[in-house]
């Protein structure tokens, strides 16, 4: 061999070591990322694991809120008993007082009051109507500082308040002269949706509708509520009847389903104008053949449904035997409304 060809192997060689050192080193950074990055991932797990453990924790320290079940109240005893068995079962669940009235200043500063006796630190009302849409909803918002300004029809309800000598459930009638000032509330209050177009009402009234049906693809179902005398509120209302229609509808095969408010306490000419779209609802059913079920989305029978059977006096129907109560899935319905207003 001669003695450049040895030179020549002899820097192979050194080459190739110095490349194996080279490699080597960028092996061991290599290896020294992965451990730093395996650090950092661990790291970054146990950071997220302990503020999940604190928000669970948190929530689970957050007080049980106490439940102020607002509710019209009634001359009917039976009424008021119905509405009493529903708190009473609710209480099992949340501390629950009971505030009968029309945005009743004096009832529901009584249950409120009764809460705080009881120790709760934050509350929940859950109106007990059948929609949000009408000013006793909203003058209730106001008395509990959820609303900056004072509709302009709690005032109306106001003297209603002090006319009814607190009965109904009402405690200590305001005098004529009280203020017209929010509630007295020293913990944080939510309030929840009235019963408007949530599932368990779309399925009750299916069951009242299936309770008086024969044959449902010869029948029509016209779901007929109280309505409020506010247009703009008429719209909403109308709104969350064609949804609740149409969960009725996907109960059974009627052959069609149909839905008005008749508003009766709004002025002339909007009571005339719902009677004659109710007369020609049931009319039209009549002509065709097929049944007329009048079932009405009210909460209870009191009065309300001998005026909606006065409109179609003389058609023929058949109306449902009882309003939404009583049934047990109210109560469902507010521990379910306090429950998501409680998170």
């Amino acid at each position: 061999m001669r003695s450049d060809d040895g030179a020549s192997l002899l820097r192979i060689a050194l080459k190739e070591v110095w490349l194996g050192r080279a490699f080597a080193r960028r092996i061991g950074r290599a290896r020294t990322l992965m451990n730093e990055n395996r650090s950092v991932v661990a790291a970054t797990c146990l950071l997220l694991a302990c503020c999940a453990l604190a928000y669970a924790q948190a929530a689970h320290s957050q007080p049980s809120p106490g439940i102020v079940l607002l509710a019209h109240g009634g001359r009917v005893s039976t009424w008021n008993d119905e509405v009493q068995r529903i708190a009473t079962e609710v209480n099992k669940t949340y501390p629950t007082e009971l505030a009968f009235g029309m945005a009743t200043k004096s009832s529901i500063q009584y249950a409120v009051d009764k809460l705080l006796r009881r120790g709760v630190q934050r509350i929940i009302a859950v109106p007990l109507f059948i929609s949000s849409y009408s000013s006793v909803i909203a003058s209730t918002e106001w008395l509990f500082g959820l609303r900056p300004d004072m509709p302009e029809d709690y005032k109306v309800f106001a003297k209603m308040s002090h006319n009814s000598g607190g009965h109904e459930g009402h405690h200590g009638a305001a005098s004529p002269d009280t203020p017209l000032i929010p509630l007295d509330v020293s913990v944080p209050v939510r309030m929840t949706p009235a019963l408007n177009r949530h599932p368990i009402v779309a399925a009750i009234l299916a069951d009242r509708a299936a309770a008086i049906s024969t044959n449902p693809q010869q029948e029509v179902v016209i779901l007929v509520a109280h309505g409020p005398n506010s247009g703009e509120n008429n719209v909403k209302w109308l709104a969350d009847l064609q949804v609740l229609a149409t969960m009725v509808q996907s109960k059974a095969p009627y052959h069609r389903v149909e839905y008005l408010t008749i508003r009766d306490d709004a002025e002339e000419p909007v009571v005339s104008q719902a009677k004659a779209e109710f007369r020609s609802l049931v009319e039209k059913a009549n002509s065709s053949g097929k049944r007329a079920l009048v079932v009405p989305v009210l909460l209870s029978y009191g009065g309300v449904e001998n005026r909606i059977r006065e409109r179609v006096n003389g058609l023929k129907f058949t109306m449902a035997t009882q309003g939404l109560l009583p049934d047990s899935r109210i109560v469902d319905w507010v521990l379910a409304s306090a429950g998501a207003a409680a998170e």
